[in-house]
């Protein structure tokens, strides 16, 4: 089980495999994918803002349906208390995603730089 970060949900969702690592691909292609609930927010907020053209339950049930990508249900105070912890980034998307994929130290494909140093589990 690895958990995807809000762009990889979007470059998934546009059919944009381009940015992805040979082995990132294989890993995609191989291991059940899943999302924080708080992507769906994520989404939403870039949707609101123009960034995206479509809602985020347009791009999560088209992946839900493509690419059998589920949305995570680990209790939400767990989620937090493990999110409290990543002090190194004030964006509490990144912090709730990265504290998400922590509770269980699963992996986590990102492109942002700043996750992938100081997540051992990042994946790009």
């Amino acid at each position: 089980m690895i958990y995807l970060d809000t762009h990889v949900v979007v470059w998934l969702y546009v059919g944009d495999l381009s940015v992805f690592s040979p082995d990132t691909k294989r890993a995609l292609d191989t291991t059940p994918l899943m999302i924080s609930p708080v992507v769906a927010l994520e989404l939403t907020y870039l949707y609101e803002i123009g960034r995206l053209r479509v809602p985020a339950a347009t791009i999560i049930d088209y992946l839900s349906t493509r690419i059998d990508l589920t949305t995570c249900d680990l209790p939400f105070e767990q989620v937090i208390t493990n999110a409290v912890n990543h002090t190194w980034t004030r964006d509490p998307f990144d912090r709730i995603i990265v504290g998400q994929a922590a509770v269980h130290s699963r992996g986590l494909v990102t492109k942002d730089r700043s996750i992938r140093e100081h997540y051992a589990q990042a994946i790009w």
